[in-house]
């Protein structure tokens, strides 16, 4: 009994240190295991085409890698090249036109005029144009560290894929639970993650595509602002506004109203409400019908779309995996309880 009681300790002991040791890690190391979990089938599929699982965890992880920075370095070189090249009698016109509406807004909006008085007192238009550059490099070091917190994610990602049914064997022989129970926490994880993983990938690029069809339509950057939007996506509810809101802006303040409603209505109409509350959970639905042969296995696409949303509030932009991984996890352990529970009372 004391040799247990001593090595218990020293396994308390142990995972303490773990813990300070790799706490700045730890985050990004479970999005690694999520994801390899999530895209276990591919790795699976290049094991079989390949014949070598180290050639297959590095194709994988190329891919999920470009998924990650062949967007986001687009978009950065795009951007920097655009906002260097912009007229400054752009932002002067874009700097009277919000003044302008502030001090004489449309009738129909004279309700507002008190609280938009308010909002803006504090706020210097002029400095908020004048400094643009010195925004865009606070936004592409925010984006550095993405690339960096993306890139790390990438390696850990590489060596779950490559030591993944090493792992898992492993904590099925560690974890007091039978092999059954284990089976059943693996397939059922590894399942919603899946249904997650290819859910978000297919409705950011579908929004995306959908918003930037209307800005190559009123004369700009479609891939550049369709995979922007497509990040922005991932935000709820302010997501969508992050992006036609300044368009709307600097349409009107290029004398553009056409151009401005029509991407207002484009935004809201067919994006939010159309692709974002309708198609999106029937992408989900769909997904979860392909990927999960088995009626038991399956999560409803609500609960997954609301723990997405939960996921994205609570943690961040990696909540979009944690936040489902959370919730699998919570019903399959729900699921195992039910099991003993039966097997008690039979």
């Amino acid at each position: 009994m004391k040799q247990h009681i001593f090595i218990a300790l020293l396994f308390a002991v142990s995972l303490y240190w773990m813990y300070i040791l790799y706490a700045p890690f730890l985050l990004i190391i479970i999005i690694a295991l999520l994801l390899a979990i999530s895209t276990s089938e591919i790795q699976h599929y290049f094991e079989v085409l390949f014949g070598d699982r180290f050639l297959s965890a590095l194709v994988s992880s190329l891919l999920l890698g470009g998924l990650f920075f062949a967007p986001l370095s687009y978009f950065l070189t795009t951007l920097s090249l655009k906002v260097n090249s912009i007229d400054p009698q752009t932002y002067k016109a874009i700097e009277s036109f919000m003044k302008d509406f502030i001090q004489n807004p449309p009738e129909y909006l004279l309700f507002l005029k008190p609280y938009i008085g308010d909002a803006f007192d504090n706020i210097n238009i002029h400095s908020l144009t004048s400094n643009t550059l010195a925004m865009t490099a606070k936004i592409g070091a925010m984006s550095a560290g993405f690339i960096k917190n993306a890139l790390l994610v990438v390696i850990f990602y590489f060596f779950a894929q490559l030591n993944g049914s090493n792992i898992r064997d492993f904590l099925k022989r560690v974890v007091q639970v039978s092999m059954a129970e284990a089976d059943l926490l693996v397939k059922d994880l590894s399942s919603v993650m899946s249904v997650v993983f290819y859910s978000i990938l297919v409705n950011a690029m579908f929004q995306g595509f959908l918003f930037g069809i209307a800005v190559s339509y009123m004369g700009h950057n479609g891939l550049l602002f369709g995979i922007m939007y497509g990040f922005a996506s991932l935000i709820p509810v302010i997501g969508g506004a992050m992006m036609w809101l300044p368009f709307m802006i600097y349409e009107l303040a290029m004398d553009n109203s056409t151009n401005a409603i029509f991407i207002v209505v484009y935004s809201i109409v067919i994006i939010s409400i159309v692709a974002d509350t309708f198609v999106k959970p029937f992408i989900i639905k769909e997904i979860n019908n392909r990927i999960l042969e088995d009626d038991s296995m399956k999560m409803n696409e609500l609960i997954i779309f609301f723990s997405i949303i939960a996921g994205l509030t609570t943690f961040g932009f990696w909540g979009m995996i944690l936040g489902p991984a959370i919730t699998a996890f919570f019903l399959t352990v729900l699921k195992l309880f039910e099991a003993r529970t039966a097997a008690l009372e039979n």
